[in-house]
């Protein structure tokens, strides 16, 4: 039921359009992937550099037992980004994600060769982005999703907003919305 979900889940579409009379609910139970950003969804979008020039990123926790959980349900995840990096590689392969697209300037052949992988459609994917690279797969997929401090391009391109930051909780929320849709009556 509705009711279950997180509140944000409820929130009305950006524009009323006819592809916008499903609700949040039905598009989520449509969902056999999420597809997810790095910068700013999987982290903060902070970037904290080393004496010698070495990157770090935080991660949180909770993000990643969502990206499990998600995985053991039978809901793929892949990760499309526009920047390298070796520890995200580490990170991802610790948590069993096998979809990765690291420095992909353009992110679309990306998202075509994970549909042809998978053999999804646009209504079958969901993705979670945060910014102005993320909007042609915000605008294609069935189930647009942001951070709750993504930059407003991608939030008015969102069907669903989370309550939580990048990097801070943000991916469990929509791991929590797409399993609850696989329990609701």
């Amino acid at each position: 039921m509705a009711a279950d979900l997180p509140a944000s889940a409820n929130a009305p579409a950006a524009t009323p359009t006819s592809s916008h009379l499903l609700t949040v609910s039905e598009r989520a139970a449509r969902v056999r992937c999420l597809v997810l950003d790095i910068d700013g969804v999987m982290t903060d979008c902070k970037l904290y550099l080393g004496p010698d020039g070495t990157e770090w990123k935080a991660v949180n926790v909770r993000d990643g037992l969502g990206i499990k959980l998600l995985l053991e349900a039978g809901i793929e995840v892949a990760v499309i980004s526009g920047r390298p990096s070796t520890a995200m590689e580490k990170r991802l392969a610790f948590l069993g994600v096998r979809h990765v697209w690291l420095d992909a300037r353009n992110k679309e052949p990306a998202f075509a060769e994970l549909q042809r992988r998978l053999g999804l459609r646009d209504d079958e994917c969901a993705a979670m982005g945060d910014d102005i690279p993320d909007l042609p797969l915000l605008r294609r997929v069935g189930l647009a999703m942001t951070v709750a401090d993504a930059h407003p391009s991608a939030l008015a391109a969102a069907h669903w907003t989370s309550r939580h930051r990048g990097g801070d909780g943000a991916i469990r929320e929509a791991a929590d919305l797409l399993l609850a849709t696989r329990h609701a009556p």
